[in-house]
């Protein structure tokens, strides 16, 4: 512990959060005849040569702490999303990319002179790809009366689109591959709850017009899609996987931002962006697109993947709802009918 004095003239005490510009753990110490700040400064100490940024906040008694430490904690996380920013663009952090093949794919059916010959061309340069991709086109979600067991056949039977679409489902999870044991547990929960985010989605798309079940099987599988670099980046932090709350307000509050950069580096649409910096918002009103983020929305509330804190107490009030048209007083995703439904889409996921 580093001890010092501060001389600063006035009659109030000011709670002061201190953090070493070494690392960022913040302490709060009290500091008497301190001076009146009517909004935080930063300020430097220099302390037994050791430099200190410190933020200062007036509060009256400790109870105020709460709310200050609140503002505290979205520096800390603005501060680290500059810092991860800062070293994507200096090519210091390789942000997860989705493999050459999904890519080209992708791109070859945007052109409408694409056969299905150049897709399923393209698609074999994976096998394993391939092989998971006629799994899944053989699963009884997609399954027809004859078995499928060569690419070109699977192309021209399901579509461009949703070969496209499918592809890309299957090399996301690819991405949640632990790169260690101490972030295999927060992977493999996340992967599980894009797998039920996903599956809501589809079956709740099934029922509302203008949604394609298989871009909504997507939204669904993205919309946390910011999580896996976080993981990764705080893997090396001890002091934050051993503090599971503060771990998970940093995911929390960063998810949405870094996920973004993940999408836009990836040059997905506008809508599915959209999905991973509103789909938390509950206020939020879309008023054109495709109607995505209310999808999502409605499939975070009725599956039960919001923290109770955080979701809104009269469902009415949330826009997304009355975007879709649905009836907040019925769950589907809980309807005993529709469970069929999601084991069967949940297990073309896993596959």
């Amino acid at each position: 512990m580093v001890a010092f004095d501060i001389a600063l003239p006035t009659k109030t005490f000011t709670y002061l959060y201190i953090r070493s510009n070494r690392s960022r753990e913040w302490s709060l110490c009290c500091i008497h005849n301190s001076s009146f700040y009517k909004s935080y400064k930063e300020i430097t100490l220099v302390v037994d040569n050791l430099e200190i940024i410190a933020n200062i906040f007036l509060v009256q008694d400790y109870s105020d702490c709460a709310r200050k430490e609140d503002k505290v904690m979205s520096i800390i996380h603005d501060e680290l999303f500059i810092e991860i920013q800062q070293a994507v663009a200096e090519d210091r952090l390789q942000l997860p990319s989705l493999p050459e093949v999904a890519l080209k794919i992708r791109d070859l059916v945007e052109d409408e002179n694409t056969t299905t010959k150049q897709i399923a061309d393209i698609l074999s340069q994976d096998a394993a790809l391939s092989v998971r991709l006629l799994k899944v086109v053989n699963s009884p979600l997609y399954r027809g009366e004859t078995p499928i067991d060569d690419i070109h056949m699977a192309v021209t039977r399901m579509g461009g689109q949703l070969v496209r679409d499918l592809i890309i489902n299957l090399a996301i999870k690819q991405m949640f591959q632990p790169t260690s044991k101490t972030v295999d547990e927060l992977f493999r929960s996340a992967w599980s709850t894009s797998v039920n985010m996903a599956a809501s989605c589809q079956m709740i798309a099934a029922s509302v017009c203008g949604i394609r079940k298989e871009q909504a099987l997507l939204a669904g599988l993205i919309h946390n899609i910011g999580a896996l670099p976080l993981f990764m980046i705080v893997g090396s932090d001890d002091d934050l996987f051993n503090d599971l709350t503060r771990l998970s307000s940093v995911v929390q509050s960063l998810q949405s931002r870094v996920g973004a950069l993940m999408l836009e580096s990836w040059n997905f649409s506008d809508d599915l962006i959209e999905v991973v910096t509103e789909c938390h918002n509950f206020n939020y009103v879309q008023k054109d697109g495709s109607g995505l983020v209310s999808l999502v929305q409605i499939a975070l509330l009725e599956g039960g993947h919001v923290a109770e804190e955080q979701t809104p107490e009269d469902w009415s009030l949330v826009p997304a709802f009355s975007k879709l048209g649905m009836d907040t007083e019925v769950n589907v995703v809980q309807l005993e009918e529709n469970q069929k439904m999601l084991d069967i889409a949940r297990q073309s996921l896993m596959i």
